[in-house]
């Protein structure tokens, strides 16, 4: 099993599950470097809360939350563990790969083409909605290693997540998926359990179900737990 664990940090102060506790950017740092201890292969930055019914930020004040976690972040990690950054804006993405962003997690379509050129330019890796696939044309998509990601809990409800999450199997075979369910809507429904935070089982069960079924990355909170359960599972799958 080579599914690897992107630990997720929000340098947001309204984010649905963990918003304003890594707001500043020593603390966005700190947890980094702490996942990272924990065994979180990437590390994925957030200037800007995608939950539903958030007003839309500029990339300015984007940039203005990110760029301190990267600048400060880049000399401990570079090398050995990649950054995401997770923008769908083109000059956040442009001035994160100058600053040694080696992931762009972009989870709109609109501006995939902007991105691979980005991407194309700098040698970093791509995120990219996997209804995009087959859209963009092949001299672009073979321009930059994609990921697939399905799109959890983007305006979907219960059931559309569930067969996004049984697409996994399917989609694997077209290409390295990239799965990001940690602590939404569908953890709730599933479990029963309302309280952020009383949910890791649930997270947990998503997590090693999509890597036991061909996930290449799965984008989580709870990094340690997360760890620990596909090395169990990956032992038990004698790998």
């Amino acid at each position: 099993m080579q599914t690897k664990v992107m630990g997720i940090v929000n340098v947001t102060p309204d984010s649905f599950s963990d918003g304003g506790q890594f707001y500043r950017p020593e603390q966005a740092i700190a947890r980094a470097m702490n996942m990272i201890d924990e065994g979180a292969d990437i590390i994925d930055l957030g200037g800007e809360s995608t939950k539903p019914g958030t007003v839309p930020i500029g990339w300015e004040e984007e940039w203005r939350r990110i760029e301190p976690v990267l600048r400060g972040l880049s000399p401990h990690v570079s090398g050995t563990v990649p950054i995401s950054v997770d923008t769908y804006h083109p000059e956040t993405a442009e001035r994160a790969t100058g600053l040694g962003a080696n992931i762009i997690n972009c989870v709109y379509p609109e501006p995939i083409l902007d991105m691979f050129r980005i991407c194309a330019k700098s040698g970093a890796e791509l995120v990219v909605p996997a209804k995009t696939l087959g859209t963009v044309p092949t001299e672009i998509a073979g321009t930059v290693p994609i990921y697939l990601d399905p799109m959890i809990g983007f305006g979907t409800t219960r059931e559309e997540d569930l067969a996004l999450l049984r697409s996994v199997p399917e989609l694997a075979k077209k290409g390295r998926v990239l799965i990001g369910a940690s602590r939404k809507r569908i953890v709730k429904k599933l479990t029963g359990e309302k309280v952020t935070g009383r949910n890791v089982g649930g997270n947990l069960g998503i997590a090693v179900w999509c890597a036991m079924h061909g996930a290449s990355v799965v984008r989580v909170h709870d990094v340690r737990e997360t760890v620990q359960a596909l090395k169990v599972v990956s032992a038990l799958s004698g790998e």
